[in-house]
């Protein structure tokens, strides 16, 4: 399973003991850079059949050769420590963020994507009506950083497999935008955010 965006933040749902494999990214808890991990589950005895990528030393049981980082290794294990005791207090900020967030975009109709009641506290994922994403985050480059929906290459654009697969039609696709955030950002001006939206031609309000 890849957890980078969920560990240290869905606590529960990744102490499932049916989960046998975790991959994780030291960042995203504010580790620094450059560590991460693989979290096995062992049955009884056996371990799973996993399969060396490097060859030549012995470190970790075969599995990875090479001198390990021991300050990245443990400034992750404090992250992780950090993380589980202050979880709630986190995502109580975070959510904070994420209402005010919500209640801006409703001003001209953006539809988050997903299943509401299934996502982090920490992200969002809307949909501009009639406006591309790329138009958008080039309007709010002053503003906020933000992603697109759409993985780019060097000269062209195809629409974010994940978001396809999700039932979003095209029009929805191309006008995605991600928002990510975390416990010590600083007050966001949404109402510039959306002020910058609504100089752009060509978006669609909705009336719910």
């Amino acid at each position: 399973m890849d957890a980078a965006q969920g560990f240290g933040k869905r606590i529960p749902e990744l102490q499932n003991r049916r989960i046998d494999l975790i991959s994780i990214s030291g960042h995203k808890i504010y580790a620094p850079k450059g560590i991460g991990a693989l979290i096995t589950r062992r049955r009884g005895y056996e371990r799973p059949p996993l399969t060396p990528l490097f060859f030549g030393g012995g470190q970790e049981r075969g599995l990875r050769p090479g001198t390990l980082p021991v300050a990245l290794i443990v400034a992750l294990g404090k992250a992780g420590e950090l993380a589980l005791h202050e979880s709630e207090k986190r995502n109580i900020r975070c959510a904070e963020i994420k209402k005010r967030a919500l209640a801006a975009f409703a001003k001209i109709g953006d539809v988050p994507t997903g299943d509401q009641t299934k996502v982090v506290p920490s992200t969002l994922n809307i949909s501009i009506p009639g406006l591309d994403s790329e138009a958008v985050m080039l309007a709010l480059k002053e503003v906020v950083a933000i992603s697109n929906g759409s993985a780019c290459t060097s000269q062209n654009y195809t629409a974010s497999h994940v978001l396809t697969a999700m039932g979003l039609n095209e029009d929805q696709v191309k006008g995605a935008l991600r928002f990510s955030w975390c416990h010590v950002t600083p007050e966001v001006d949404w109402d510039s955010v959306i002020d910058a939206i609504r100089t752009m031609g060509g978006w669609e309000p909705c009336l719910i």
